[in-house]
């Protein structure tokens, strides 16, 4: 895997992070996810590959123990607000001075500056105000953000590990260590680039929810059908829209491309209203008509297209993306789930501490180890 050999220090936090150490060790990384002593909520369900240490880094110990895994670690992700890491003396100034090496990614909101930066926010809030936000919902109602994808995940998790990879390239040159500020905020706008770039172009000009490619035409929109089930329709150039109307067995006099939209839309509506999704997709499966089914989760797996690529895992989850020729990532099938500790003593012999050590830590209660823990 193009990743083998790195070693990933992940700090626990909201979605975000734990995507982006997932990702990494999808393709390879070994992650130690750093976990808080003590009971508290485990967000993370995408700590399959991961080990979990948890550290009291409330006491001096605790921080001397992330200190030394930093000091032998290739990348550390952090979530934090500015300035917690500073507060606890392993900002990157004092781990990058002992570790010249480390990629030191700092994944939050609203960035490591700016009037904003002490401030608590969530996907919605950083896609407001990237501009994007603006753009999704359909006309005459409010913007809609599409679940909390485009900040936390595109933004957030894909976009900071895409600096992490970038980061390591380069040190491969270079020799040397950087630090990363990844921020949700410009990674949602740098998501949207091409929303950025495109504002002149004829498929925009009008408010949201009223242009092509935003919900306002008929031929680039869901309709329901007979069994209450979705198609999607994405016949935007006229060829394509033209085998959409000899699949509908009707003519452009029946439904011009470029006529009242609205009105089009109820009568493309009641057309697919008239059979089942499957049935539309004995009509439309091998045409350039650009109609296709809208999966639900569980299904997704399930379909003849995903199936023949093995798109997706056993356990139903995605496989992971892209798919590399020489190397292509292997999602581990440890769970999704990690009980905070798991392999605390393990790391901490990894890392040279002796068995007498460990066991003064444990009683001392710097760190835990989640199968002693249960035992208590």
């Amino acid at each position: 895997m193009a990743l083998r050999g790195m070693k990933v220090i992940e700090l626990a936090g909201l979605a975000p992070a734990p995507v982006c150490g997932m990702i990494l060790s999808d393709f390879g990384a070994k992650v130690i996810r750093v976990d808080k002593v003590g009971s508290g909520l485990n967000y993370d369900v995408t700590a399959r590959g991961k080990r979990s240490i948890a550290l009291n880094l409330k006491k001096p110990e605790g921080v001397d123990i992330l200190r030394k895994l930093c000091g032998s670690a290739d990348v550390l992700i952090e979530p934090f607000r500015p300035g917690v890491m500073e507060r606890l003396g392993l900002g990157p100034d004092t781990l990058i001075k002992e570790n010249p090496k480390l990629i030191y990614a700092r994944l939050t909101g609203f960035g490591q500056t700016g009037p904003y930066k002490d401030m608590a926010g969530h996907d919605i809030n950083y896609l407001g105000l990237s501009g994007v936000l603006a753009s999704l919902g359909r006309k005459h109602e409010n913007p809609i953000a599409p679940v909390n994808l485009l900040a936390d995940f595109a933004g957030g998790s894909f976009t900071c590990a895409m600096g992490i990879m970038a980061a390591l390239l380069e040190r491969s040159t270079s020799g040397q260590g950087q630090v990363i500020d990844s921020c949700m905020v410009e990674g949602a706008a740098y998501v949207g680039s091409w929303l950025y770039a495109s504002r002149n172009m004829f498929v925009w000009g009008q408010p949201r929810g009223h242009n092509l490619l935003d919900s306002g035409a008929h031929f680039y929109e869901t309709y329901k059908t007979k069994d209450g089930k979705y198609m999607c329709v994405g016949a935007l150039e006229p060829q394509f829209y033209n085998l959409l109307l000899e699949k509908l067995n009707i003519t452009d006099d029946d439904l011009p491309q470029f006529d009242d939209f609205d009105e089009m839309k109820v009568k493309l509506g009641k057309i697919f209203s008239e059979k089942t999704r499957d049935e539309w997709c004995e009509i439309f499966d091998g045409t350039d008509a650009c109609v296709t089914p809208i999966l639900e989760q569980e299904e997704a797996g399930d379909h003849p297209q995903n199936k023949a690529r093995g798109s997706f895992l056993e356990n139903g989850m995605p496989r992971p993306a892209p798919l590399l020729s020489r190397t292509p990532a292997v999602a581990s099938t440890s769970p999704n789930n990690l009980e905070f500790g798991s392999h605390t003593t393990e790391i901490l012999a990894e890392a040279g501490f002796t068995d007498k050590d460990i066991g003064e830590l444990l009683e001392k209660r710097i760190i835990e180890q989640a199968d002693i823990k249960a035992k208590l």
